[in-house]
C-alpha cells in the first residue's frame, strides 16, 4: 500500500469540502480532498436550487447568511482570483417570505435588526401591489394534492416580509469549482472517483485508506461527505456521543416556464410560502425553480442507502408542488410532463447542520448541510478551521466553545449552536426552512 502525506484530508469535494479545502489551504495547510463523484460539486450541490435568503430561526443562522452574502457579492475577492470555468454569480432578485402559524415573525425580525439585515413588512394590499402576479390567498395548511379539499377558497389573507437583498447563485456546481480552483492556488490536491474504505486511527485519526490501494497520511480529517457521512462517521466509530443524528433523505426541485413579469421590474423573484408548503425563485433563462418546504401532509423519502433511490422526478411530487405554487401564481402554466432534478440530501433532525469535533481526536465533521446551507458555503471553511485550530491547539470546544468574528460584517457566531452534542433545536421549522 502506497502512502502519502498531508496536514489533513477532507471526505467530500461538494460545496462544503470545498471551502474546507480553501480554507484549510489558505491557512498553511497540505490539503488532500477525497471525492467518490466525478467532479467538485457533482453531488448533493447540484440538485441544490442555491437560494441566498437570512431567514433562520436562530442568531447563528442569520448572522452566517448574512456574513455569506457579502462573499458572494464579493465572490472573486473571496476567492482571491477567478477561476478559467468562469465564476458563478449571485443573482440579487429579492425576497418575500410569507407568514403561517409556525412562524414566530417578530423573532425574525428581531434577529434582522440585530444582524442590519433591510426588510419591510408587507401586508397583503401591498404585496399585491408590489408583485401583482402573486395571489394573496391564505390557504393553511397545506393539504395533499389528492385531499377534496386542496382546491378550496382561501379562508383569508397572507401577510409577507420582503428583504431586498435576497436571491440566489446562478451554478452551484461552478461554485464548488470554483472554490476548488482557489484551493488548488493554495496548494490543494482532488482525488475524484475515489472511494474511502479505512480510517486508521491509534489514540488519533492518523490517515485514510482509498479503494485504489493508496494511503493518506494525515493528523486532520473532516468528514463532508454529504448523503454518505453516516457511513464515514461509521468507518471512523464516531457518533456515540452525537445528540443529533443525520439522515440521508430524497429531494426533488422542478423547473417549468416563468409568467413573464413574475418579479419586480424584471429582476426576477425568491418567495418562501410556508401557507402552501413550497418555495420557488426564477432563473437567469427564464425559468421557475420549484420546491418543497417538507409539509406535514407530504411523506418524506428517507433512505436506507444514499446510493439507492429513483433517479428522476416523479409526477406525483410534480403535480403536488406545482400545483401548489400555481395557487401562489395562477398565470403559471404546468406542463403535464415532470422536469426537474432528483437528489439526495444529507439532514439533521433539526434541519441545522453539525459543524464540529468528535470523539476521535483530529476527526471533525461538516454534516447535515443539505437543503439550506448552500448559501453559508463561504463561512463553513471559516468555522471549521476555527475550531480545528483552537482543538488542535489545545482547547476543549465541548466546554469552551469557539467564537469567531466574522471578516465582513463584524458579528460573533457561537460555534456551540453545531455542536453535535446540542439539545435538537424546538424553534427550528423542522424542514429546509432550518
Amino acid at each position: 500500500m502506497s502512502d502519502q502525506g498531508f496536514d489533513a484530508v477532507v471526505i467530500g469535494a461538494g460545496v462544503m469540502g470545498c471551502s474546507l479545502a480553501h480554507a484549510l489551504g489558505a491557512g498553511g495547510r497540505r490539503v488532500c480532498v477525497v471525492e467518490r463523484g466525478p467532479a467538485a460539486g457533482s453531488g448533493s450541490t447540484s440538485a441544490s436550487s442555491a437560494v441566498i435568503r437570512f431567514n433562520y430561526s436562530t442568531w447563528e443562522g442569520v448572522a452566517s447568511a448574512w456574513e455569506s452574502k457579502h462573499a458572494w457579492e464579493d465572490w472573486r475577492g473571496h476567492l482571491g482570483g477567478g477561476d478559467e470555468a468562469g465564476l458563478a454569480r449571485f443573482i440579487r432578485t429579492g425576497g418575500l417570505l410569507l407568514d403561517s402559524p409556525g412562524q414566530d415573525r417578530a423573532k425574525v425580525s428581531a434577529l434582522f435588526d440585530r444582524a442590519g439585515v433591510p426588510y419591510d413588512e408587507w401586508d397583503a394590499t401591498t404585496i399585491r401591489e408590489q408583485l401583482p402576479l402573486l395571489d394573496t390567498g391564505r390557504h393553511h395548511p397545506p393539504k395533499a394534492i389528492t385531499d377534496e379539499a386542496f382546491f378550496d377558497e382561501p379562508t383569508g389573507e397572507v401577510r409577507g416580509c420582503w428583504t431586498p437583498d435576497c436571491g440566489f447563485v446562478d451554478d452551484p456546481q461552478l461554485a464548488a469549482h470554483n472554490l476548488m480552483s482557489a484551493a488548488v492556488r493554495h496548494g490543494a490536491a482532488f482525488r475524484f472517483r475515489t472511494a474511502v474504505t479505512g480510517i486508521t486511527a491509534r489514540d488519533r485519526v492518523t490517515g485514510v485508506d482509498l479503494a485504489d490501494g493508496t494511503r493518506l497520511s494525515a493528523p486532520v480529517m473532516i468528514n463532508a461527505a454529504g448523503p454518505h457521512s453516516g457511513a464515514v462517521n461509521e468507518l471512523a466509530g464516531v457518533g456515540a456521543d452525537f445528540a443529533v443524528s443525520t439522515r440521508p433523505l430524497r429531494q426533488e426541485v422542478h423547473e417549468v416556464r416563468a409568467p413573464d413579469g413574475l418579479g419586480r421590474d424584471g429582476g426576477g423573484l425568491l418567495v418562501a410560502d410556508p401557507d402552501l408548503g413550497t418555495y420557488f425563485r426564477t432563473t437567469p433563462s427564464g425559468g421557475l425553480l420549484v420546491g418543497g418546504t417538507e409539509p406535514e401532509c407530504d411523506p418524506l423519502q428517507w433512505l436506507d442507502d444514499p446510493d439507492d433511490y429513483h433517479l428522476h422526478p416523479t409526477k406525483a411530487i410534480y403535480d403536488a408542488q406545482l400545483y401548489r405554487a400555481a395557487r401562489r401564481v395562477p398565470s403559471l402554466t404546468v406542463p403535464h410532463t415532470p422536469r426537474g432534478i432528483a437528489g439526495v440530501y444529507d439532514v439533521s433532525d433539526d434541519w441545522i447542520p453539525i459543524y464540529d469535533k468528535t470523539s476521535l481526536p483530529g476527526f471533525y465533521v461538516a454534516i447535515g448541510t443539505s437543503g439550506n446551507q448552500f448559501k453559508n458555503a463561504p463561512v463553513v471553511g471559516l468555522f471549521l478551521t476555527a475550531i480545528i485550530d483552537a482543538c488542535e491547539n489545545g482547547r476543549d470546544h465541548d466546554s469552551v466553545p469557539v467564537r469567531p468574528r466574522l471578516p465582513r460584517t463584524g458579528h460573533e457566531v457561537d460555534l456551540s449552536h453545531y455542536s453535535r452534542r446540542r439539545r435538537i433545536n424546538s424553534d427550528s421549522s423542522f424542514s429546509v426552512m432550518g
